[in-house]
């Protein structure tokens, strides 16, 4: 799978040639699944003014487009649904990635469960009273059926890396007092608010993913026990895989090794039942081929290595000695 990569690379959240020769190139490399960037649900949803959004129907005209294309070429295309919460109007990566005061022409005033910025120089975001946790959810469903319009296959919904729904499961950004705060069953329930959402506009045979953060990497956050219990209850939901990453929430040291995530998408399977997506510096053929084979996880996402090389899953095939279809336009170059 190729894993959910910002490109930043939108106006107004429209798709541009840039996504559809990005994703595109995916899928002629052999990727089986393609899965976009976070795409935002609602304008305030947006990380920058750059991201992908598919928050009105115009947006769906270039994203059929290209998912059109992906799938002439034998992947699925997939969709990231997102709402980045606190971690909302900031500058692109290539401009310094500064939040943008809410004052500015380009910022706006995010989001959260709690009014905790999520830098110690950024502003506090407002905290989401229920009229606004109604929209979220509204939006996330007005989302997936605009995604359904669009040609995806597959949804995941972005619950992972100090974004919204993670700022309300993880108790170091969720300080509430009501129903969605203080137990771990009450921040827990913005994400299945939002999968019954999803449902309500997406068909029960398409599959449906979620990317959770397996951790804090934090004493007193999330953990890896939580993330067990949560996904126990997201397949009771109908969740057909977690994605298991990790992070994000708070400025924190990541113990950074090759792999270095799949343990937890390892025993997420294990102890839950669930089917497991594993992510995180794996670079090698041989090293996804053994994640799968040892059964530590039912599908390797790739990120960062695709961006190097496109053609990843072409060339990974043949060091595993397999046979997937090359483009006729490049059979002149198999190995």
């Amino acid at each position: 799978m190729v894993s959910p990569m910002c490109e930043y690379s939108s106006v107004d959240g429209f798709a541009s040639d840039w996504h559809l020769v990005h994703l595109g190139s995916r899928a002629i490399g052999g990727a089986a699944l393609v899965i976009t960037e976070a795409t935002a649900v609602s304008p305030e949803g947006r990380i920058s003014p750059g991201d992908l959004g598919i928050w009105k129907d115009e947006h769906i005209e270039k994203l059929k487009h290209i998912t059109d294309f992906i799938h002439e070429h034998g992947a699925i295309a997939g969709v990231q649904l997102a709402h980045a919460g606190r971690k909302a109007s900031h500058e692109v990566p290539w401009k310094g990635n500064k939040q943008i005061p809410s004052n500015d022409e380009n910022g706006w005033k995010s989001l959260a469960p709690s009014p905790l910025a999520f830098g110690s120089d950024e502003e506090a975001p407002l905290e989401l009273d229920k009229a606004g946790i109604e929209k979220i959810k509204a939006d996330f469903k007005a989302a997936a059926a605009r995604a359904l319009k669009a040609g995806f296959k597959v949804i995941e919904i972005h619950a992972a890396h100090g974004y919204l729904i993670h700022e309300f499961y993880s108790p170091l950004s969720n300080h509430r007092t009501d129903e969605y705060g203080g137990s771990f069953e009450n921040r827990i329930r913005l994400l299945f608010e939002v999968i019954s959402a999803v449902k309500e506009s997406w068909p029960t045979e398409n599959p449906l993913f979620v990317r959770i953060s397996s951790t804090d990497w934090t004493e007193g956050g999330w953990t890896a026990d939580d993330s067990v219990n949560l996904a126990k209850k997201l397949k009771e939901a109908g969740v057909d895989l977690v994605d298991c990453s990790s992070g994000g929430n708070i400025l924190t040291q990541i113990p950074l090794k090759p792999g270095y995530q799949v343990e937890f998408a390892e025993r997420i399977r294990k102890e839950s039942g669930v089917m497991t997506g594993a992510v995180g510096l794996i670079t090698e053929a041989e090293q996804a081929d053994d994640i799968i084979k040892s059964g530590q996880a039912d599908m390797v996402l790739l990120a960062r290595e695709l961006l190097r090389d496109p053609h990843f899953p072409l060339r990974a095939a043949h060091q595993l000695g397999q046979e997937i279809k090359w483009p006729v336009q490049y059979e002149r170059a198999k190995w």
